[in-house]
């Protein structure tokens, strides 16, 4: 893990960064210290069996979500009601100004994984992973037409969930 990090470490604080930015200015959660956790997190896992550099940032993604989505439950109180938005490309706006909408996208992807759980894990690699299409591809072992397809379909049932 010492040798490991100092080499994704740029790309670990830069994903981080770009999730933070979508939040509020006055967050408290730093890219620095989102990173740092991940890293405590990652040292906890005895055995990852990572496979290739993109399997990594996959289960990099993941742990990130969820360590954002605690920092969110842990403010909930302290941040309500703002007017920013997500984007999660191509049209979809998702809103994450405060803990509670962060809350609330953690809930539809958590009720999207119980019905389609490999659009799901899409959802997590491409947006809070940063991941490519062929890397999602890559630890999914499926083609990048179906992480495109799945990406889409994925994209506007949040959508629908996210706005109704």
């Amino acid at each position: 893990m010492d040798a490991l990090i100092p080499m994704v470490y740029d790309r670990l604080r830069s994903i981080a960064a770009a999730h933070l930015s979508r939040e509020r200015a006055s967050a408290t959660l730093q890219p620095t210290a989102l990173v740092h956790e991940l890293y405590f997190t990652l040292l906890d896992q005895r055995n990852p069996g990572w496979i290739s550099r993109a399997h990594f940032f996959a289960t990099a993604s993941m742990l990130m979500r969820r360590l954002i989505v605690d920092h969110a439950r842990r403010n909930a109180a302290a941040k309500r009601g703002s007017n920013q938005v997500v984007t999660l490309e191509q049209g979809l706006h998702v809103p994450t100004g405060s803990s509670a909408e962060i809350l609330r996208l953690h809930e539809a992807l958590e009720v999207l994984e119980r019905m389609e759980p490999r659009q799901a894990r899409i959802v997590e690699m491409r947006f809070f992973g940063g991941l490519s299409v062929e890397e999602t591809a890559e630890v999914l072992d499926v083609s990048p037409a179906t992480v495109k397809r799945d990406w889409s379909i994925a994209r506007a049932w949040l959508h629908s969930e996210l706005t109704s």
